[in-house]
């Protein structure tokens, strides 16, 4: 539910979403397409996000986590990175988002 109300905050926005329910899809996105930034839970199914965002920081693509996760419960290469705690709202998101296409 989450994911379809940020899908929808997204997508008002002007931006293309793709969303994914596993590691798999995405991996192949980040080398493939075009993407701006990417918003990711640490958790997709049984895998972990974090091959992901290995991938986009390759490619100097702008992420953030927004996950129920911990802070300590993330790798230390991504201490820098923006972490959403579930629940969060949509104008953290927002102010979030913007601060990521910007910098």
């Amino acid at each position: 539910m989450v994911a379809m109300l940020l899908e929808d905050l997204l997508t008002d926005a002007g931006h293309r979403v793709v969303l994914a329910e596993t590691l798999a899809r995405p991996l192949v996105l980040v080398q493939e397409e075009e993407i701006d930034a990417g918003i990711l839970d640490v958790t997709l199914g049984r895998e972990d996000s974090f091959p992901l965002a290995d991938a986009l920081r390759g490619r100097n693509i702008p992420f953030l986590f927004a996950s129920g996760h911990r802070r300590e419960e993330t790798p230390a290469r991504f201490a820098a990175v923006t972490m959403l705690r579930k629940p969060y709202d949509m104008a953290t998101l927002r102010g979030a988002l913007a601060q990521l296409l910007t910098s």
